[in-house]
């Protein structure tokens, strides 16, 4: 696990291990927002992030500028594949940029791997339709594009954008069983891939 600082001239990220520095306060505010930001449907049990962030495989990322708290980060990693599994900016800090730097800043941080995510699909009969939109819309102006990968992820389907790189379904599953073990892996099912 590491703190992402953001600092005011974003030229540097400094990287602190959150387990050997990191507070029980930091933990907290992340899991709280995290508990805020995302459908229950969507979320794995925040203990099991811990515990592979642990083992190296996630990193549990704390977005701070100016002392102040801006978001969360968390990343699950298999060699050179990492996977923005979920991505908050507080709501006090929303409609401030600090999406689209923080974005940037986990572009240079993990500069060197394919790096990606999943966005839920933009269903014409989802609830939410309009946020799917802007949320899609978001990613796209801040340099990410379609994979043209489809998947159902636990019951919900999402499609994949990633930052200038490419990626197969199976590569992808392969971050989940990497992390997750093969049970997990086994409820991520292609819906549709591009050629």
């Amino acid at each position: 696990m590491c703190i992402l600082k953001v600092n005011d001239d974003r030229k540097r990220i400094d990287i602190v291990n959150l387990l050997q520095a990191g507070s029980q306060e930091q933990l907290e505010q992340i899991e709280k927002l995290y508990l805020q930001a995302f459908p229950s449907c969507e979320r794995k049990p925040f203990s099991h992030i811990v515990e592979a962030g642990r083992r190296g495989q996630v990193d549990i990322l704390y977005l701070e500028r100016d002392g102040a708290y801006e978001g969360l980060a968390i990343t699950m990693k298999d060699g050179d594949l990492v996977l923005l599994d979920y991505f908050a900016i507080d709501g006090s800090r929303r409609g401030q940029g600090c999406g689209s730097e923080a974005l940037k800043t986990l572009f240079d941080f993990y500069a060197g791997k394919r790096f990606f995510l999943e966005i839920e699909c933009l269903d014409p009969e989802a609830e939410n339709l309009e946020q799917r939109k802007r949320r899609k819309t978001f990613y796209l102006r801040n340099g990410m594009t379609e994979l043209g990968i489809v998947a159902d992820v636990f019951g919900t389907e999402m499609e994949l954008l990633g930052h200038q790189m490419e990626l197969t379904f199976d590569a992808y599953q392969g971050v989940y069983r990497a992390v997750y073990g093969d049970e997990k892996a086994g409820h991520i099912k292609l819906v549709s891939q591009n050629a």
